[in-house]
C-alpha cells in the first residue's frame, strides 16, 4: 500500500473547510451523519470513513490517490494527474 487516498485532504478540498474541521466525527456532522460504533475502534473508523466516502461520491466529489511513500518520504499526489489505481467495480452481469 504506498498509495491512498487521504479522506481528511479529499473532504477539506471538495467541501472548502480548513484542517481544524477534518476531524472525522466533525465530518460526519457536517454531512448530517452520526457516528455509528466505539470511539477510537478501528473498525467503527473504517465503517464511518466508508460511509463518509460514499456521501462524497453522491455529492459529486472524485475521490483520488492523493499521498503516497516514495522512497520513505510521505508525498502529495497531483489531484490533476490522471486517474490511478483499479477500474471502478461493475455490476455482475447474469445470463437470463
Amino acid at each position: 500500500a504506498k498509495k491512498w487516498i487521504n479522506i481528511r485532504k479529499s473532504y477539506g478540498n471538495f467541501y472548502k473547510v480548513p484542517r481544524n474541521q477534518t476531524k472525522l466525527t466533525i465530518m460526519l456532522e457536517s454531512l448530517g451523519m452520526s457516528y455509528d460504533g466505539r470511539p477510537d475502534s478501528g473498525l467503527d473508523d473504517s465503517k464511518n470513513i466508508a460511509r463518509m466516502a460514499i456521501r462524497m461520491l453522491q455529492d459529486g466529489c472524485d475521490l483520488r490517490v492523493n499521498e503516497r511513500i516514495h522512497g520513505g518520504q510521505l508525498m502529495t499526489v497531483s489531484s490533476s494527474g490522471p486517474l490511478e489505481g483499479a477500474p471502478a467495480p461493475q455490476m455482475p452481469r447474469y445470463r437470463t
